[in-house]
């Protein structure tokens, strides 16, 4: 069974930039899509970003593209979220995730590793 752990979450001014990464163990991660969703309370699970396996092929929500960069390392078995240009409505509890299928801008994934929380100060 894969754990995943995301850390780089925190309190940030809005304008600034954060980095999330998320590690796996159990599994190997290389044949899997990986991304992120985000959380907030009140709100539904919302996706924010998926990256193929190879790394080569990405998708975006509309709310991030162009402030957000999703990439992996598929030798460290981790996936990145770089964040800039934060806005305070980019606040909320951010969750890694791994699945089989790409399924587009689905927030689902198989497996979530416990979120990390993101806080943006106006």
């Amino acid at each position: 069974q894969v754990q995943l752990v995301e850390s780089g979450g925190g309190l940030v001014q809005a304008g600034g930039s954060l980095r999330l990464s998320c590690t796996a163990s159990g599994r190997t991660v290389s044949r899997y899509y990986m991304g992120w969703s985000r959380q907030a309370p009140g709100k539904e699970r919302e996706f924010i970003a998926v990256i193929s396996s190879s790394g080569a092929n990405t998708n975006y929500a509309d709310s991030v593209k162009g402030r957000f960069t999703i990439s992996r390392d598929n030798a460290k078995n981790a996936v990145y979220l770089q964040m800039n240009s934060l806005k305070p409505e980019d606040a909320a509890v951010y969750y890694c995730g791994i699945r089989r299928f790409n399924y587009g801008s689905s927030p689902l994934f198989d497996s979530w590793g416990q979120g990390t929380q993101v806080t943006v100060s106006s």
